[in-house]
């Protein structure tokens, strides 16, 4: 029986198991094991193993799972089928790359609009999507029933934005500012934390130096 209660670093490790199948195209084989992606990937084959059989019960031994049922449960179990709508608040550098990126539908999101205080941001089309002020992010969340927001912008308006969000009915926060945020039980909350990755990345950088 499929688990559908996993732990958040396997949560993780899913979308990358996915990606590699896709990236072998067509030389994607009829089959795959969770050895096969282990060696790939250098993860541990146990892990691996274990994280597939949260989303899936049909791994045989020695054979491993039908390649194509496999993408499909995985694109089911992380939501991708499911697209939600999003916005941004903050349409600075950080902003305007995400409002770039296109990998985001295929993921599950669709980021419709972006909003900030910047008047001269407003007439420009970016890669076909708009930034608006920030008086019409209210009505817009509740007219398309939005409910992802991401924060963009600088860490002392963080939670002010945060407050605006979930007075619009935002249930999710994608937050991009270094910055704790204080917010009702029922609001889910990710920090993207870019400078404890980079401070992570650092630190493992010169443990391997050292090692060499």
């Amino acid at each position: 029986m499929v688990n559908r209660s996993i732990s958040k670093q396997t949560l993780l490790r899913l979308p990358l198991y996915l990606n590699y199948i896709k990236q072998l195209g067509d030389n994607r084989p009829e089959h795959i094991s969770a050895t096969t992606i282990a060696e790939a990937l250098r993860l541990n084959h146990v892990v691996v193993r274990k994280d597939l059989a949260s989303v899936s019960s049909a791994g045989k031994p020695k054979i491993g799972y039908v390649t194509a049922d496999l993408v499909k449960q995985l694109e089911n179990f992380l939501g991708y089928n499911d697209v939600d709508d999003a916005i941004i608040v903050g349409a600075g550098k950080l902003g305007r790359a995400l409002l770039a990126y296109n990998g985001f539908q295929a993921c599950g999101m669709n980021i419709v609009a972006a909003f900030d205080i910047d008047e001269t941001l407003y007439e420009e089309d970016y890669f076909g999507k708009r930034v608006l002020p920030m008086d019409k992010l209210m009505d817009l969340c509740e007219r398309m029933k939005v409910r992802i927001g991401i924060i963009a912008v600088p860490a002392e308006n963080a939670q002010a934005i945060c407050n605006l969000l979930v007075e619009s009915g935002i249930l999710a926060i994608w937050n991009f500012a270094p910055v704790h945020l204080d917010v009702p039980d029922d609001i889910l909350v990710h920090n993207e934390n870019l400078a404890a990755s980079l401070a992570l990345l650092s630190k493992q950088l010169k443990e391997k130096r050292s090692a060499q």
